[in-house]
């Protein structure tokens, strides 16, 4: 993929430097490594190695194949949270976002069908995979932001002050906040120590949801002169959708399309790239958006792409701040500059609610 505009996923929630994580303390853990995107997975802090940064210990992922010893890892404090606590009787319903219990960890998706008997098929957006479980293996999704949890359980939604003033910090500059342009420099991991290598003891299993599978029609035909937007899973660009033209149909689920404003390395003309139909779908429906509410899930366009995030403040009608989970930050967009997000699963669109 040649160089768009970065915003490096960084976790799936922010956590405070002032979060008291000290040695002993139960936290939810995320992961930068591709396949373990939109999870947590619950451990204990062992000890602070350095500022911001935790030596942890899974509760479940073991160290190696014979499962004698837990998996340990340095991370930093991003990747942190507290334990979400335990919420009874909820009710979910179609559009839900919600985190599923899979593979000894919580996975963020949504709720595509109600399936009777207290099941629910639920789509994975990383993966895009759909998968039925129990209610009782849900939980609705929410995130630790400042300190609080969003959206609120019901009694600390009754202790909290109006979401406005909870949920939005002083709006980072330009500088700071604005995805720099992809470089080698800003797209390059740190390298990995040991104990962060055996990660990939995690299993081929536990990457990519897959067990009770709904198996999700991706086989869209998109002619040569199709307008679509495409995805990329490298690094950096997760959660983004860029416009392009089928220029020809391959075959065996590929296409070769042609970006409607991505040059190629050299500058001289469009960017022309080999996609699969994961990585493929046709342009969203045009919505009537007459205002967008406070944590209303939306594409905000920025660098070239369309990229999710969620509605943190408005300012007016036509000045919105949209908080991006993948790389923790916040940027102010113009009405205009909006669109309600929209999922494509098995062939038609779906609009996940309100977080």
């Amino acid at each position: 993929m040649a160089p768009k505009s970065k915003a490096a996923k960084t976790s799936a929630a922010s956590s405070p430097a002032t979060a008291p994580f000290k040695a002993g303390f139960a936290v939810e853990i995320s992961s930068d490594d591709h396949g373990f995107r939109g999870s947590w997975f619950t451990g204990k802090i062992i000890r602070r190695v350095a500022n911001n940064r935790f030596l942890i210990e899974y509760d479940n992922l073991m160290e190696d194949d014979s499962g004698s010893k837990r998996l340990r890892e340095v991370l930093n404090l991003h990747q942190l949270r507290p334990i979400l606590p335990t919420e009874t009787g909820r009710e979910f319903k179609f559009g839900d976002e919600v985190d599923a219990y899979h593979n000894d960890g919580w996975w963020e998706g949504h709720i595509t069908e109600e399936c009777g008997d207290g099941r629910f098929a639920v789509y994975f957006r990383v993966s895009r995979e759909q998968i039925v479980f129990q209610k009782e293996e849900l939980r609705l999704h929410r995130e630790w932001f400042h300190e609080v949890w969003v959206p609120p359980f019901e009694q600390q939604q009754q202790q909290q002050q109006e979401p406005e003033e909870v949920l939005t910090p002083a709006l980072k500059s330009a500088e700071t906040v604005t995805p720099a342009v992809k470089s080698a420099e800003t797209v390059t991991p740190a390298v990995k120590s040991a104990e962060t290598v055996t990660r990939a003891v995690k299993s081929a299993q536990t990457v990519t949801p897959n067990v009770k599978s709904v198996k999700i029609v991706t086989e869209e035909r998109f002619s040569v002169g199709t307008p679509v937007e495409v995805s990329s899973d490298e690094e950096g660009f997760q959660g983004a959708w860029f416009s392009a033209t089928v220029v020809q149909v391959i075959g065996k689920g590929k296409f070769l399309v042609e970006y409607q404003s991505l040059l190629a390395d050299d500058g001289s003309q469009l960017l022309r790239e080999e996609v699969d139909t994961h990585h493929i779908r046709p342009h969203p429906p045009q919505t009537v958006d007459g205002h967008f509410s406070l944590l209303e899930e939306v594409d905000a366009f920025h660098n070239d792409g369309w990229w999710v995030g969620m509605v943190s403040k408005f300012h007016d009608n036509s000045r919105y701040v949209v908080y991006f989970r993948n790389s923790s930050e916040e940027l102010e967009f113009q009405h205009s500059q909006l669109r309600k997000h929209q999922d494509w699963i098995d062939g038609k669109w779906t609009v996940a609610s309100k977080v």
